[in-house]
Order: structure tokens, then sequence, then C-alpha cells
């Protein structure tokens, strides 16, 4: 019954995602501001970075542009990550950058292998899998 129960959330969980980018139409990297852009994925596939420029050595200002990165997502496209996924995997809606640093450390793994995290949370997981993956993890 469990597993029937898990096909028909990942069903309805992909159908919703496809319904959304259907109907709100195509998402560009480029597009996204830096509250939507750290785990979000391009309707063509690729996954969104957020980079942060700094704008005049004297001036020291921080500009933040969201593009699209080289690393393919596998599980879903034209997706912006919810807040609840946010908060069940323990991210940070802002978060810089692509890395794998935060795989060594035991508490971000513990809340990325949690229940509320792997189950509910394909995108996320796909994320941290592929970059383990590409460094030999």
């Amino acid at each position: 019954m469990a597993t029937s129960l898990s096909k028909q959330f990942v069903f309805l969980f992909l159908s919703f995602a496809l319904f959304v980018t259907v109907v709100l139409g195509k998402i560009t990297c480029e597009q996204l501001d830096r509250s939507t852009c750290a785990f979000a994925v391009s309707s063509n596939g690729l996954r969104c970075v957020l980079e942060k420029h700094v704008r005049g050595v004297d001036l020291g200002e921080e500009v933040y542009t969201c593009r699209t990165s080289d690393l393919k997502a596998t599980v879903m496209t034209g997706w912006v990550e919810t807040d609840a996924c946010i908060a069940a995997c323990s991210l940070k809606r802002e978060t810089v950058g692509i890395s794998s640093d935060s795989l060594l450390d035991r508490r971000f793994m513990g809340r990325l292998c949690s229940p509320e995290c792997f189950l509910n949370c394909p995108n996320i997981v796909d994320l941290y899998f592929s970059i383990a993956a590409g460094e030999g993890g």
C-alpha cells in the first residue's frame, strides 16, 4: 500500500510540475531573480546557478545574476524549487553557486537524506547526486 501511495504521489507531483510549466510558459534562468534562481531548472533541463559579482572596487556593490549552468537535471524541467523543499532540505533560497562542499557536512547530509527531503524533493536529491557523481563521490 505504501508503494502504491508513493507512486501516486510521484505521479501527482510530476503532473503538477508539467501543468505549471505549460500554464506559466518557459522558464529561462536569466529571467529569474535572486530569490528564485538557486535550485531552479530551466525549461531546457539545465540547472540555474546564482552568481554574485562585486561592482566597482571602491563601491563594493554586490550584484546577483542568474545564469544557466552546464549541469543537466535528470528528474524534471521548468521547475522553481518550492519553499517547502528548501526548508525540508535545510537549504537557503539565495545559495550562490553549485558546490559539493555541503556534501562533507554530516548535518547537511542528515537533512538531505531525511524522509522529508529525500522522499519529497526529487529535484534537490537529483542535484546533489549529480554533483557527487560528477566528482567521483
